[in-house]
């Protein structure tokens, strides 16, 4: 059994910061890719940044490249997303994947409860 349990998000003004966290119970975390995506209303869910099972490639969309970072604890089956200079059109509710990269990042179908982020300006 795999759960995906996401924290971390909130009401902030633009240019301030977030920092979500997702655990995952599972005993293989470490051999599987993980992702951030993001929905908002009336829009697909879109995929905001991978990265690798030993953490050694990241990648992120165009629109957060530069104010968001991916990162990964392996021993506590974290990934993190750091979330800075957050602007109003991120908000969205926000979801942790577990998945492959092979190239590019394949999710599987184990998701997070997803948790809001609001930015105001």
């Amino acid at each position: 059994q795999v759960q995906l349990v996401e924290s971390g998000g909130g009401l902030v003004q633009a240019g301030g910061s977030l920092r979500l966290s997702c655990v995952a119970s599972t005993t293989i975390f470490s051999r599987n890719a993980m992702a951030w995506y993001r929905q908002s209303p009336g829009k697909q869910r879109e995929l905001v940044a991978a990265i690798t099972s030993g953490g050694g490639i990241t990648n992120y969309a165009d629109s957060v490249k530069g104010r968001f970072t991916i990162s990964r604890d392996n021993a506590k089956n974290t990934v993190y997303l750091q979330m800075n200079s957050l602007k109003p059109e991120d908000t969205a509710v926000y979801y942790c994947n577990l998945g492959r990269y092979s190239g590019t990042y394949y999710p599987l179908n184990y998701w997070g409860q997803g948790t809001q982020v609001t930015v105001s300006s």
